[in-house]
C-alpha cells in the first residue's frame, strides 16, 4: 500500500499521465498525511455536520473529515466562510525548463494546480484560473460546482509553455480585473523583473485580496549540480553563456539565495504568503499552506 510520501513525490506523480488522477493522487497523500500531522485541526470550521444518508447530494460530503474519519458526512456551510480562488499559472517558455527530474517547472505546477482545484471544490468554494505570459491570456470564471474541476483541469491539461513573460503587466491586469476580495495563487518561477513584479504583487494585496506566491524553480536551478565548462541558456532570449561550473557555483548559489530572500522579505512585509518550492520537494508544503490559508479566512 503507497504511504502518504510516496503519493506526494513527483518521480511517483510522474507515471500517472492524467491529470485529474494526478490531482486525486496528490489530494489523497496529503489528507493520509494528515492524519498524524499538526495541521490536522486546520480543516474548515462548518457550522454543522451530520451523517451522510441515502438521498444526500453526494457533493456535500466533507472530504476532510472523510479522510481523517473514514465515514462520509455532509456539511453546512455558511456564505461568509467560502473563499473565491484564483489559480494564475505562469505559461512561459522559462517554465518547460528541467534538467534531471520528473516533472518540468510547468508539470509540477499544474499538478500542484490541479490539486488544489480539487480541495477548493470540494470546499465548496469558487475557484478559477488565469494564464499569462506577457498578458493575461486565459481567464475561467471562478465556481464551486463539482463541474467546474473538469472545466479546470481540461484548460491546464491543453496549456504548453512557450514564449516570454511579463509577470507584473499580467498581474497589473488581473487586479483590475477582480471585483472582490478573493486568494490569488500565484504560479510562477518568477524570471522577470523584479521590483516591478513586487509592485504589482503589492497591487494584487492592498486590493484586499490574499496572495500565496508559489515560487518554482527547477531542483537544478538551485543546487545547481554542474561541473566542468557547461553552456548555460536564457530560456527566453536563447542567450548562451559559457562558464566553468565550478568556480561560478559558489557566486550562482549567493544570488540565487538572496533571490529568494529578497521576495521572501518583501511578501513578509506586504503580508504576502512565499513559497520557495523546488521540483524535487513532495507536493504537502504547497497544500498546507492553501489549507493554512483558507482556515484563516473561515
Amino acid at each position: 500500500m503507497a504511504t502518504a510520501e510516496q503519493y506526494l513525490k513527483p518521480e511517483v506523480i510522474r507515471h500517472i499521465s492524467r491529470l485529474d488522477l494526478r490531482a486525486q493522487f496528490i489530494v489523497k497523500g496529503f489528507m493520509q498525511g494528515m492524519h498524524a500531522s499538526p495541521f490536522q485541526g486546520f480543516s474548515v470550521e462548518f457550522s454543522e455536520h451530520r451523517k451522510y444518508t441515502p438521498g444526500d447530494d453526494p457533493a456535500d460530503i466533507d472530504w476532510l473529515v472523510y479522510a481523517k474519519t473514514d465515514k462520509y458526512y455532509t456539511k453546512k456551510f455558511e456564505a461568509e466562510t467560502n473563499i473565491t480562488g484564483y489559480l494564475a499559472m505562469d505559461c512561459s517558455r522559462s517554465m518547460a525548463y528541467t534538467y534531471r527530474q520528473d516533472l518540468t517547472k510547468f508539470d509540477y505546477s499544474i499538478c500542484l494546480a490541479a490539486a488544489l482545484c480539487y480541495l477548493m471544490v470540494h470546499q465548496h468554494d469558487p475557484v478559477g484560473l488565469v494564464t499569462f505570459g506577457e498578458k493575461i491570456e486565459k481567464f475561467l470564471k471562478p465556481k464551486s460546482k463539482r463541474q467546474q474541476i473538469a472545466s479546470v483541469l481540461s484548460v491546464l491539461a491543453k496549456l504548453e509553455p512557450s514564449g516570454k513573460t511579463d509577470i507584473a503587466k499580467s498581474l497589473t491586469q488581473l487586479a483590475a480585473m477582480l471585483k472582490h476580495a478573493s486568494l490569488i495563487m500565484v504560479f510562477t518561477d518568477l524570471l522577470g523583473d523584479t521590483d516591478e513584479t513586487i509592485a504589482s504583487l503589492r497591487q494584487l494585496r492592498h486590493g484586499g485580496n490574499d496572495v500565496i506566491l508559489f515560487h518554482i524553480l527547477d531542483e537544478a536551478e538551485v543546487a545547481f549540480p554542474f561541473n566542468g565548462l557547461v553552456e548555460l541558456e536564457e530560456p527566453e532570449t536563447h542567450d548562451k553563456l559559457e562558464v566553468d561550473a565550478d568556480n561560478f557555483r559558489s557566486d550562482y548559489l549567493e544570488e540565487v539565495a538572496a533571490f529568494r530572500e529578497r521576495y521572501r522579505a518583501e511578501c513578509f512585509q506586504s503580508g504576502i504568503d512565499y513559497v520557495p518550492l523546488d521540483t524535487s520537494m513532495p507536493f504537502d508544503k504547497a497544500l498546507t499552506e492553501y489549507l493554512v490559508m483558507r482556515r484563516g479566512r473561515a
